[in-house]
């Protein structure tokens, strides 16, 4: 029987709902440190996140260790009570290493060796790197493993950014290596590549390169498995430094993921390799409503760890300083952020930074502690929130359950992003967001799935972007329907296979079953050129896209009244078993969506909220209690029919809950019926 320690517990051993930052002391004199954790403590921190960029100064010369004044650091904050998430510095390797090894410099697409200077790690396939972490995170292990204060291990720093693809002569021999692994073959390899195409056969597995900067557009086939490759190879590094600390260590292991920020990175595999997922979420400052995209994210890292409580590891208290206009978060707005997380299931709430840095990169960037200090907005705001989580503490463990799951996968994304496809202006971020919108609007919760899931427990499925599609997973939607489940999907969906080929019987083929529709041709639509549809007898605007849909068992539900494919199908419903498939072949305006959408709520028996604009709710549910978040965005008080006992203001709401311009409301609730989802 191995006697490497598993973990005791899958969540870090914190007292109440986690808060606190990124802590860089290294950055700061020792006599800072003192009022660092006063400071702290008067905050309501319990966590801090440490040394995830001091390689240098823990390693200062390739075996040579100094954890002296990283053994004081823990020391003090353990004796203020503030727990320690110990990083493994591995994301910015120190310039001894660079100087000792430059073979393991990552080299971008256009054949350039990126060098020292900034943050990101060396190449993910260099041994010399592999070895180096290993030994950090192995000897950080042995020495703090079982120190009281260390509560949780986080490796490395969001993996794929800045550094992801590498297409260094390291990377070039282990992507061989992979595809052999992948492939068996090099017949199988030429099958799944088409290499007949344009004479890319391949008789020899060293005569295959990586999908460099070429003459023209590199093999799709070959790019997507480049992309499955950087992922499993980021993942490879990670899994070494996890099995490395958990040699010494049985505190839980995690990494911070960059849901809805960061796509070269296939979380749902990720989430599987950590003990309790973290994920770092920013607003960007040109999106005007942030707390749709901000939603988004938490519901996908709740999503990829398949429904249970996770870990908001950074957000910012105001501006970022890497956007191209980084605009501050108004008064408020940092803790409707901060219990918008909360309510779709973070149990920790932290931030980058603690304490504003005077020098490097990330000078502008906010911070719990800013350059004004205390006297400042935004520490009173830091310290505000600090009190209310502590009165949330009951609500730890209880999960949010949906009805509704919109369709999620980064693989098919990699595919749909690379050259020459029908029209640049189709984007699956772009298609998700508007069909989540609508679902917000309407206060519907969702999870994100994957088409191979199981399904079963979600009246309405969405798959507003599912290029790629598989026959196996087409099954399992199709089996999902017959069983009474309601599917949408939405154009350019189910075009290609695992190999990004066109299916045979083409378009949307494996769908035709259940969709009860053909895609004939795609017709994307001019730039500029606004279009039509009637549906149910009223009139939308659809842009950008229209196909040429033959419909086989569906029924017509509109058309398009301009437009290359006038008079034609547009949005069609089949009966399929005992649930309906929807397709819509364009896309409508947000009106023309919700209609549609609203048509197969019908179908699913599932009802909006009825919320007031600009109220997000959220609900989560223990065995004990169900809790709702009401969030108000807008600038005007609302009323919401609802009865509980707020555990932010302690009152009674008894009917009525008036929620006050930018308020929130954490109100428990009778319990009520189990609703779905995972």
């Amino acid at each position: 029987m191995s006697s490497t320690p598993s973990p005791a517990t899958a969540w870090p051993a914190i007292s109440g709902i986690a808060y606190g930052g990124d802590y860089t002391p290294e950055q700061w004199p020792r006599e800072v440190w003192d009022e660092d954790v006063a400071l702290m403590r008067e905050a309501g921190v319990n966590l801090v996140s440490i040394g995830i960029f001091a390689w240098g100064l823990l390693e200062t010369a390739e075996g040579e260790f100094d954890f002296s004044w990283l053994d004081d650091v823990i020391e003090l904050l353990h004796a203020n009570g503030i727990a320690v998430d110990l990083g493994t510095p591995t994301a910015s390797p120190p310039a001894w290493f660079f100087a000792d090894h430059p073979e393991a410099r990552a080299v971008t697409r256009d054949g350039v060796p990126l060098g020292f200077g900034a943050r990101g790690m060396a190449s993910h396939s260099a041994p010399a790197y592999r070895e180096a972490a290993v030994r950090i995170a192995t000897e950080l292990a042995r020495r703090y493993g079982s120190h009281p204060a260390v509560v949780l291990w986080h490796v490395h720093n969001e993996y794929g950014v800045p550094v992801g693809e590498d297409y260094s002569p390291h990377a070039v021999r282990a992507w061989r290596e992979w595809l052999r692994a992948r492939y068996g073959s090099l017949d199988a390899l030429n099958a799944a590549w088409g290499t007949a195409f344009w004479g890319q056969h391949y008789g020899d597995w060293e005569h295959i390169g990586a999908p460099a900067t070429a003459p023209s557009v590199i093999n799709p086939a070959q790019r997507l498995d480049f992309a499955r490759f950087t992922d499993h190879q980021l993942r490879a590094c990670f899994i070494a430094e996890r099995d490395a600390i958990r040699a010494h260590s049985d505190r839980p292991i995690t990494t911070n993921f960059m849901a809805n920020q960061h796509h070269g990175c296939d979380l749902w595999a990720w989430a599987r390799e950590v003990d309790v997922v973290s994920d770092d979420h920013y607003l960007w400052a040109a999106d005007d409503e942030g707390e749709i995209g901000l939603a988004i994210a938490a519901d996908l890292t709740r999503s990829v760890g398949r429904g249970a409580p996770w870990i908001l590891m950074e957000h910012s208290t105001s501006a970022v300083n890497w956007q191209p206009r980084n605009v501050a978060k108004r008064p408020g707005e940092m803790a409707r952020n901060s219990l918008s997380h909360f309510g779709r299931g973070a149990d920790g709430i932290l931030f980058f930074q603690w304490r504003a840095s005077r020098s490097g990169a990330e000078k502008f960037h906010s911070a719990m502690l800013p350059h004004a200090g205390t006297s400042s907005r935004v520490w009173r705001e830091v310290v505000d929130l600090g009190a209310k989580l502590q009165r949330l503490d009951e609500v730890r463990g209880s999960r949010v359950h949906a009805d509704v799951a919109i369709l999620w996968d980064f693989e098919s994304f990699w595919a749909q992003d690379l050259e020459w496809r029908p029209s640049e202006d189709v984007s699956h971020d772009e298609r998700i967001r508007a069909f989540y919108e609508k679902l917000w609007r309407d206060g519907i919760t969702v999870d994100f799935a994957l088409p191979g899931h199981d399904l079963s427990g979600y009246k309405l499925v969405l798959a507003p972007a599912q290029y790629m599609l598989s026959a196996a997973d087409a099954g399992n939607l199709d089996a999902y329907v017959a069983a009474g489940g309601t599917l949408v999907v939405s154009f350019f969906s189910a075009v290609v296979d695992e190999n990004d080929a066109v299916h045979p019987g083409g378009f949307a083929a494996p769908l035709e079953p259940v969709l009860g529709v053909r895609v004939e041709e795609h017709l994307p639509l001019r730039t500029g050129h606004v279009a039509a549809i009637e549906f149910d007898g009223t009139p939308y605007p659809a842009d950008t896209w229209q196909e040429d849909l033959v419909p086989t068992t569906a029924d017509v539900r509109a058309i398009f009244t301009d437009g290359p494919a006038a008079g034609r199908a547009a949005v069609t419903r089949n009966a399929h078993g005992a649930g309906a498939g929807w397709y819509l072949g364009t896309r409508p305006d947000s009106a023309g969506l919700a209609a549609v959408l609203e048509a197969a709520y019908a179908d699913a028996g599932i009802a909006p909220a009825g919320l007031p604009a600009g109220v997000e709710s959220i609900r989560r549910r223990s065995d004990e209690a169900e809790y709702l978040v009401a969030i108000n965005h807008g600038t005007d008080a609302v009323s919401l029919h609802t009865s509980g006992f707020d555990l932010l203001t302690q009152e009674e709401a008894r009917g009525m809950l008036v929620l006050n311009a930018g308020d929130v409301a954490v109100l428990r609730t009778q319990r009520t019926a189990e609703g779905g989802g995972r």
